[in-house]
């Protein structure tokens, strides 16, 4: 296409959800609401790892990096989808929406890398329990989850540096509450096969690659679990993986439908009703899964309380 005759677009506009306004303002108190809830789990978990000396321990301290990595993961396209829902003309500009599509593929990335190595650490602590606390050292921990944030901003760079010098010149409006990849190649008026190609590589080794490195480790896990004798001793030692079985599952589970497939087969509006699964119901499922199953989490919770509780009633008595 001849792009030197054609208006460069500055700007695009989100169509998000489409629907009557009492539709749209339904959908955003139940998005809101979502999203409130999703940053204050999420920030709890990390200040009761913080505050608890007890769940500084490896399997913590990644579900600590988990629930930091969910509150920007959300915050980098709920903002866009709850103001779709109040207003039918909602901007941003080429550069900020390459910018979204940095930052959400790399916390995207980055949670893939992170349950692998969450899936790893229950591997180990299940599988070689006399040998955990040296393969899992705190320094070997801190590691791993520097590794993990590392890989996952790398991993999209290059598709992103290669979508900044696409041209776009119109039509303007992203079907989407977001800049996703689909969206964005559909708008321009550039050759896209190599972005599209190379886009689409990225996401699907990361993806894939990261997912069954995590199934492997549950599969060497539940060949572990089914080798105890004791039917109490097997009950216990799931339940210690069952949560982050559960987040894993279901984050995978829509993450694969979404970008693990041929470009052309991708539907615009069964796309905005998957991404709402990983972007906004998701980061909720996190916090409510370890705080409401597991034992220690409550257990720190209620100390914490406790403690809080203590220092308010001194504090009173001084006054």
């Amino acid at each position: 296409m001849n792009v030197a005759n054609q208006t460069r677009v500055t700007e695009f506009i989100f169509l998000g959800f489409s629907g009557v306004l009492y539709l749209r303002l339904a959908l955003f108190v139940i998005f809101l609401t979502v999203y409130l809830l999703s940053l204050m789990g999420n920030t709890l978990i990390i200040f009761i790892v913080l505050m608890d000396s007890t769940l500084q321990t490896p399997m913590y301290i990644f579900l600590g990096n988990l629930s930091f990595l969910e509150i920007w993961y959300t915050t980098v396209t709920v903002p866009k989808l709850l103001a779709t829902c109040l207003s039918q003309v909602v901007t941003i500009s080429v550069s900020g929406c390459i910018m979204q599509y940095y930052f959400f593929f790399s916390m995207g990335a980055t949670e893939c890398i992170l349950l692998a190595v969450m899936a790893y650490d229950r591997y180990l602590a299940i599988c070689s329990p006399l040998r955990y606390s040296f393969l899992m050292s705190l320094q070997v921990c801190l590691q791993f989850s520097a590794g993990s944030w590392i890989g996952g901003f790398i991993a999209p760079l290059l598709p992103t540096i290669l979508i900044s010098y696409l041209n776009f010149c119109g039509p303007q409006k992203i079907n989407h509450f977001f800049c996703d990849s689909d969206p964005i190649f559909k708008l321009s008026c550039s050759d896209t096969f190599l972005v599209e190609a190379l886009g689409y590589t990225c996401s699907s080794v990361v993806i894939l690659s990261s997912f069954l490195l995590t199934m492997s480790s549950y599969g060497n896990i539940v060949v572990t679990i089914i080798r105890l004798s004791s039917r109490e001793a097997r009950k216990k030692t799931f339940s210690t993986c069952a949560s982050h079985l559960t987040v894993v599952t279901i984050y995978y589970g829509t993450i694969i439908f979404a970008y693990v497939r041929p470009p052309a087969k991708y539907n615009f509006t069964m796309g905005k009703v998957i991404s709402v699964f990983y972007c906004v119901v998701t980061p909720l499922v996190n916090p409510l899964v370890y705080t409401l199953r597991n034992k220690d989490v409550k257990k720190a919770f209620r100390k914490v309380l406790a403690q809080k509780r203590l220092l308010s009633a001194r504090h009173m008595q001084n006054i």
